[in-house]
């Protein structure tokens, strides 16, 4: 059989794929800093501007001119030190305004003062209303997400932001915010299913149990051996209940997320666990065949063991007489991947996802239990996950399923922390 294509990963991916026509413009830090520039830039323009008018314009200068006096030059009455310099009074009357009269340095700076402090009340006002505008622009999307976080925080899932706008990191929040709550919407159906399921896994045989009692109770003329087969047929339900509760702490275990980290060599685990099943796949009439390469992971023996036996044991059991199985252990650069391969009835599409939660099986719940507690790959699904790892699930067209459970190889993790 060709080895399986390591192309088919199967895996979830952290971030959504580029959506067609979407916007990418500048980031939203980006547009920030052109914004306290173009203020900044703007002020200082607004300030020159109406400092400029309201000097140009505004006051009626009376400027008192001087002139130059020469060495035989005498001093005008009425001035004072040693400038060298005589104010010339103006040539011609006022037109208009509170006349300005500008004689030393410190008039000219006066004046300039004065209107510097009106230009910065205008640019003030102006500033507050404008800064008003662009804050409500950059913090609506936020309300919307708050919204949406308060939505959710009294438990309905069912809504999504679906935020339009820009490509920037404020739209990368709202779309990670969306998938959170679609991961949680799953979450949270798939514990209420399992809740339901779970409670008619275990309801059914102390129904059946309590059914067969009644029955034999009824029937005062009982004999010995009748009440013998009520015995066996009690201590064959309860054992199913017990191998229930067996896989749900399996489940439990595995879900715990914190598994021993030891180094484990996985082709020689799988080849173990294939040995065991041959002769159960001898009586059910399907050809097991398997291929191994020298591959090392890091991670709980135990868990890792129950993980390949649910995967072979489904690959025999999930089958048609006279089909086939088949068990592979590859390495590729960082991963190790067991691929199992096997015929059987045809497998919709849309069910291959809801195949990892618990209490489904390939042909529905209730199937009977002869083919098993719809655990198996529950469990697979969390020891996976423990391990860094995914598992893939692929329906083949002429029946059957192919599954990749990939697992970090043992070179990529690094050394064991002591």
């Amino acid at each position: 059989m060709a080895a399986p294509d390591f192309s088919d990963r199967g895996t979830t991916a952290l971030a959504p794929p580029p959506v067609a026509g979407r916007r990418r413009r500048l980031t939203i830090r980006a547009r920030l800093t052109l914004s306290y520039a173009a203020l900044t830039t703007g002020c200082g323009t607004v300030l020159i501007t109406i400092v400029y008018f309201y000097m140009r314009y505004v006051p009626n200068y009376q400027i008192i001119e001087t002139q130059a006096l020469g060495p035989g030059d005498a001093e005008p009455s009425g001035t004072s030190g040693s400038t060298g310099l005589t104010p010339v009074s103006p040539s011609g009357p006022t037109d208009y305004g509170v006349a300005i009269q500008i004689r030393t340095v410190a008039d000219f700076l006066d004046t300039l003062l004065v209107a510097s402090v009106v230009a910065l009340v205008l640019l003030a006002v102006v500033g507050g209303a404008v800064g008003w505008i662009v804050a409500g622009r950059i913090i609506r999307p936020l309300a919307v997400i708050n919204a949406a976080a308060a939505r959710a925080s009294a438990g309905a899932l069912d809504h999504r932001i679906d935020l339009d706008g820009p490509d920037d990191e404020i739209r990368g929040l709202a779309d990670t915010f969306d998938r959170m709550l679609a991961s949680l919407d799953r979450s949270f159906t798939a514990h209420r299913r399992f809740a339901a399921n779970a409670s008619h896994e275990l309801r059914t045989p102390l129904a059946t149990t309590k059914t067969m009692i009644d029955v034999t109770l009824a029937d005062p003329d009982a004999e010995r051996a009748e009440l013998r087969r009520l015995a066996e047929r009690i201590g064959e339900v309860n054992q199913a209940s017990i191998e229930t509760i067996d896989a749900l702490l399996d489940l439990a275990d595995a879900d715990s997320g914190t598994p021993t980290r030891e180094l484990v060599d996985l082709a020689g685990l799988v080849e173990s666990v294939v040995a065991e099943f041959f002769d159960e796949a001898a009586a059910a009439d399907v050809e097991l065949t398997a291929g191994y390469a020298p591959c090392t992971v890091r991670g709980d023996p135990v868990l890792l063991r129950q993980a390949a036996t649910n995967l072979v044991r489904n690959s025999i059991r999930h089958n048609l007489p006279g089909g086939h199985a088949a068990v592979h252990v590859l390495t590729h650069g960082a991963r190790a991947r067991v691929t199992v391969t096997n015929s059987g009835p045809r497998v919709a599409a849309a069910a291959v996802e809801s195949l990892t939660e618990p209490f489904v099986r390939g042909a529905g719940r209730s199937t009977t239990r002869g083919s098993g507690h719809g655990l198996g790959l529950a469990i697979v699904a969390a020891v996976a996950t423990a391990h860094h790892g995914t598992l893939a699930l692929h329906p083949r067209p002429e029946g059957g399923l192919r599954v990749h459970l990939d697992l970090p190889a043992a070179s990529s993790l690094g050394p064991i922390p002591g």
